[in-house]
């Protein structure tokens, strides 16, 4: 018999139980069933637990159905004890807990191929053991099951508001539904109640009589909306909602709904009930920015409107507040003392009040999981878990699989309600619980009924088709790839060597070998690859070998319409996204606009997971959202500190803000710390390079360059994207004394690079290196290549691009000015950041300084200083402008342009 155990015995627990036996029992599957929970009892849990018969389901019985399957099976329930009952009818919440109750024990006793354990305990860790897991409890014993499910409720973080003082003084409800927590102190005299939502409000009606006040405060202030006496039917969301257009659109588009449903029905709550299907798409289509934005800028004022009181309740509510026995309003609570029999505790407005207790009713809480359920903080510990986008709950896949931590074993974990919010904002509610519940027992079942022991798997959750020896070798290396690390070839290569077999260790080691620039390994392993995937590969394993080899060997459309339809059907494989995406270790497929895209779109696929926080990172600083850019990638650093992404956003931010000198010392420091183990490590001394040629130290330039640059410290492409480029972009600064060091960078430099390059980015910097040493030969040997080439941006641009090279080594300066002009917009089209970009607007304005075209060149420096302050620019600007004003024309000696007064 399998065993699974749901730990949680309250509505989300009872109904997974539920689930789980009657599908099994469906099925002819014997499972065993082991409903975990310290209370006493099964159902009700603190939701539907309370005895006060005024404390109503804010939902009509009509649409509180267990199944969703079986709309009415609830108001069956309810009508066979109340003839009158009706399917509009706000019942007490202690019914529906009754309901709950016996369907758990009407479901246990009706099945004969499912069994239930009912174990009052509490679970307060977990570990592995083979493809299960074994449950500790806190009273010593342990559980071991095949698959759990957790059914934890709300996820409430340590109440650090209260203060130590009111939490350890007697008078702080902590948790108003616990049995008798209202019967102390809090039934005395004034109390104060914090938050104004619906746990508010049915403590309220429980407390308020007329000796005493109840005070209620919130940060808003806001109280819920009610249900109108007949609801009318939800109007259907209009198709023009899309969370991916970012927050501000969502925001205004969800406006003209509710606007046109108030014209067309009167009311806006059916505009409001509409948006109930589509919300957790709109909800994982936001950006992750966005989604921050949306919990502390609308949250609020999302839920006293989606999460509406009973007319009955209301009808209370409003004669309690205008009897002045409640009293509520915006505040927070800012101090709050011990004295005597009371409390005595300050507001925000300043208002000072004496209560006999404090009670927190602040509900589900809008940040992090906290630490105060120990099964919790053992999951993120462990890295079993980890925490769910936005700060919320827990991550989980499309099922409700747990996701684990970077490197973590995946264990048979799912969850089901609260603990979900992260993923799907809506969570808590029944009609979403009840299809969790059963989408949840079916996969747990369905998992369970595979005999064989689970395949490998990455850090994200893709199957491996290969040993688990061979599958950690290439999650370690993946694991560098992410993070710009050295070492992920030499990791592949012991993967495929382990296993001959192995489709997509071949592929990763034919992708990086064309990434490098080189043939390498590329073509054999391309080879090897496509042999692998056509004997032992799933369907995502050999749609990677297909895109891959699309990419290597197809045109830039075919591969590029590969690697993305790929993406679409497997978005967490990772090293495709990175593959994608137009990086420090890929050129990637996607350009400006439509790289956002893609990354912003991924947001719910990963959450807060380090690699892809500085994917996003950079795509801010791309979008000159410096601010968020800096807040992304230092979350990603502080989780993972050698995170490659990352660092390179922050650098970008740092350069493009003109914050040279702190950003200067920011990498020197972090070279410092990672450099040694970093593949991107000569292109950080790059950028490190920029801020000092940017600050025109001409020493620290040259000290640069000969520690960290020379042929000698680089190798591969990077001699010349990083060494060779900087070189050049000296030159055409006057920043250079002498003879450019270029020979030993291209004798060591991949030839591929110079004469037959893969990409255009590759194309780009061989073009650079080629003009720096004044080869002109080797250039208009390039430039047939790139016109021949079937890729577009080698006609576009490569080619012009040459000629304008070969006119700057000949001195043309007019012919060079005239083929550098165009280029600037169509130079991203190779994939160089906007700071590789900036070597041909350097090459133009060297052109048009020595051309005597001083007025285009003033006035492209002022735009570069409006665009980024830099003394090198303000340097040359001055200059410049003292040349119109009567100054000798500057004089290019060895190709450095030199300036100096007129007799």
């Amino acid at each position: 018999m399998r065993k699974v155990a749901v730990v949680g015995a309250g509505a989300a627990g009872a109904l997974t139980a539920v689930q789980l036996m009657r599908q099994a029992d469906r099925l002819g599957r014997a499972v065993g069933v082991w409903l975990i929970d310290p209370g006493g009892r099964t159902g009700p849990g603190v939701a539907y637990g309370t005895a006060d018969p005024r404390h109503l389901l804010n939902v009509p019985a009509g649409r509180m159905s267990a199944f969703p399957d079986d709309p009415d099976h609830f108001l069956r329930w309810l009508t066979q004890r109340d003839p009158h009952a009706a399917p509009g009818d706000f019942v007490p919440r202690r019914v529906y807990g009754k309901y709950l109750t016996d369907l758990v024990e009407r479901t246990a006793g009706a099945c004969t191929h499912a069994r239930l354990h009912r174990v009052r305990d509490e679970v307060v860790a977990v570990r592995g053991q083979g493809a299960g897991a074994v449950l500790r409890l806190a009273g010593r014993g342990e559980v071991r099951v095949d698959a759990a499910v957790l059914a934890l409720g709300s996820l409430a973080p340590a109440q650090d508001w209260a203060g130590a003082a009111l939490r350890q003084s007697g008078r702080f409800v902590a948790d108003p539904w616990a049995p008798g927590a209202l019967d102390g102190p809090a039934g005395e005299g004034d109390v104060l109640l914090v938050g104004t939502g619906l746990t508010m409000v049915d403590v309220a009606g429980t407390l308020a009589r007329p000796d005493r006040v109840v005070h209620a405060v919130s940060r808003h202030g806001l109280l819920p909306q009610e249900h109108l006496p007949v609801a009318a039917p939800p109007a259907e969301a209009p198709p023009e909602l899309d969370g991916s257009l970012g927050l501000e659109v969502l925001r205004r588009n969800v406006r003209r709904h509710l606007s046109a449903t108030r014209r067309a029905c009167g009311d806006w709550r059916p505009g409001l009930d509409g948006l109930r299907p589509v919300t957790a798409a709109l909800w994982q289509q936001l950006p992750v920015p966005d989604r921050v934005r949306f919990l502390q800028e609308d949250l609020r004022v999302w839920e006293v409107h989606r999460h509406r009181m009973a007319p009955a309740t209301a009808a209370v509510l409003r004669g309690l507040l205008a009897s002045g026995r409640v009293r509520t309003g915006a505040g927070q609570l800012v101090g709050a003392v011990p004295v005597g029999d009371a409390v005595e505790v300050a507001l925000s407005d300043g208002t000072r009040l004496r209560v006999s207790a404090v009670v927190n009713c602040t509900g589900a809480p809008a940040g992090p999981p906290g630490t105060v359920n120990p099964l919790v903080r053992c999951l993120l510990e462990c890295g079993y878990g980890r925490t769910g986008p936005a700060g919320l709950g827990l991550d989980t896949a499309g099922d409700g699989r747990l996701l684990p931590a970077a490197g973590a074993p995946a264990l048979r974990l799912w969850t089901v309600g609260a603990a979900r919010r992260g993923n799907l904002l809506e969570t808590t509610a029944v009609p979403e619980i009840r299809a969790q519940a059963a989408e949840v027992a079916g996969n747990v079942l369905e998992t369970l009924a595979d005999r064989r022991p689970p395949a490998p798997a990455d850090r994200y959750g893709q199957r491996l088709s290969t040993s688990p020896e061979a599958a950690e070798l290439y999650d370690r290396a993946l694991e560098r790839i992410l993070a710009g690390r050295l070492g992920a070839e030499e990791l592949l290569a012991q993967a495929v060597a382990v296993d001959p077999g192995f489709a997509v260790g071949h592929a990763a080691l034919a992708l990086l070998g064309h990434e490098r620039g080189g043939a390498g390994p590329a073509p054999g392993a391309l080879t090897r690859a496509r042999r692998a995937a056509a004997v032992r590969a799933d369907d995502r394993e050999r749609s990677f070998v297909a895109a891959v080899d699309a990419c290597l060997t197809g045109t830039e459309e075919r591969g590029k319409k590969a690697l993305l339809g790929h993406i679409a059907a497997h978005p967490r494989d990772a090293l495709a996204v990175s593959a994608a995406v137009p990086t420090v270790s890929f050129n990637g497929v996607t350009g400006a606009e439509e790289a956002w895209a893609l990354v912003e779109g991924l947001s719910a696929a990963y959450g807060d997971d380090w690699w892809y926080l500085g994917q996003l990172a950079f795509v801010r600083q791309e979008q000159q959202r410096w601010e968020e850019a800096e807040a992304l990638s230092c979350r990603a650093l502080a989780a993972e500190p050698s995170a490659g992404h990352a660092v390179h956003a922050r650098t970008h931010v740092y350069y493009e803000t003109g914050e040279h000198r702190a950003g200067l010392a920011w990498l020197d420091e972090w070279l410092l710390r990672h450099g040694a183990g970093a593949c991107h490590r000569s292109h950080i001394s790059w950028h490190a390079a920029l801020h000092e040629l940017s600050l025109d130290d001409r020493p620290a330039l040259l000290r640069r360059y000969h520690r960290e640059l020379s042929a000698s410290q680089v190798s591969g492409g990077r001699l010349l994207a990083d060494s060779a480029a900087l070189l050049w972009r000296a030159r055409m600064t006057g920043s250079w004394s002498g003879d450019l060091p270029v020979a030993e960078l291209l004798h060591a430099a991949p030839q591929q690079w110079l004469a037959a390059p893969a990409t255009g980015f590759a194309a780009l910097h061989g073009a650079l290196a080629l003009a720096a040493a004044g080869d002109l030969d080797a250039l208009a040997r390039l430039r047939a290549h790139a016109s021949a080439h079937q890729q577009a941006v080698f006609a576009q641009v490569i080619a012009p691009l040459c000629d304008a090279l070969s006119a700057v080594v000949r001195e043309d300066w007019q012919e060079a000015v005239r083929l550098l002009w165009p280029l600037l917009p169509l130079v991203a089209r190779t994939g160089a950041s906007k700071a590789q970009q900036e070597v041909v607007e350097e090459t133009l304005l060297h052109a048009l300084i020595a051309s005597g075209e001083y007025d285009r060149a003033a006035r492209l420096l002022a735009a570069r200083l409006d665009r980024r302050p830099s003394p090198l620019d303000r340097r040359r600007l001055d200059a410049v402008r003292e040349r119109r004003a009567g100054w000798r024309s500057p004089a290019v000696v060895g190709g450095v342009t030199e300036y100096t007064r007129s007799a």
